[in-house]
């Protein structure tokens, strides 16, 4: 086994150097096979750290446009040592970043509130019906534009903005493959500069209209 196809494979995946060895000797040599036997060793070993609680981590910040967009993220860890992580607290300032650019409203779907998913569904499920479709496969139609609609306005969800490719839930779940504890982003929220402010002055031009 070469040494240099190991090293490869470790600067691509970020595994160790035995898991590495280990993924070329079960995929025959074949990088782009071990590659994919490492994220989904990765992805697996992600699923079992799931129920572990993480109180640890840090709360990251980034100010963009000369600050007329700014975030707060808070991402968990399990260990005080994990937080001071390089990759860690990359992994914080990345999302804080993607954050600001794709503006999400919610962390994961299951945060979403029952009222708001069903008047969604309904609403597509009254444009696929208006679009003439039958109604046997109307509901496979709504099923493919929530879990797209799903994918624009939650966080994890959502295509990662360096590396389209890959979902920030996959990119959360690779460093947890890595570094070995359970990694969770908690909760963010986004400021833009001036954001509602019209809307608040319309509504309040509206009442005083309504006094005279």
């Amino acid at each position: 086994m070469s040494v240099q196809l190991i090293k490869e494979l470790r600067e691509r995946t970020g595994a160790g150097m035995m898991d590495c060895k280990k993924a070329l000797a079960e995929c025959e040599n074949n990088l782009e096979k071990a590659a994919e036997y490492l994220q989904k060793k990765s992805l697996a070993s992600a699923a079992k750290k799931s129920a572990r609680v993480a109180a640890e981590g840090a709360v990251g910040s980034y100010i963009h446009m000369g600050g007329k967009i700014g975030v707060l993220v808070e991402v968990n860890c399990e260990t005080d040592f994990v937080a001071k992580n390089d990759d860690f607290q990359a992994f914080v300032k990345d999302v804080s970043m993607h954050v600001a650019a794709m503006s999400p409203q919610y962390v994961r779907p299951d945060e979403m509130p029952e009222a708001e998913l069903a008047k969604q569904r309904g609403i597509f499920k009254a444009q696929v019906i208006e679009q003439g479709k039958p109604e046997h496969i109307a509901d496979k139609i709504v099923d493919g534009k929530m879990k797209k609609w799903l994918s624009e306005i939650c966080l994890l969800e959502q295509s990662f903005v360096k590396d389209p490719d890959k979902t920030v839930g996959q990119l959360q779940s690779e460093l947890v493959g890595k570094i070995g504890e359970k990694i969770e982003v908690r909760r963010f929220v986004r400021f833009a500069l001036g954001e509602g402010l019209e809307k608040r002055q319309d509504d309040f031009a509206a009442e005083v209209a309504s006094m005279q």
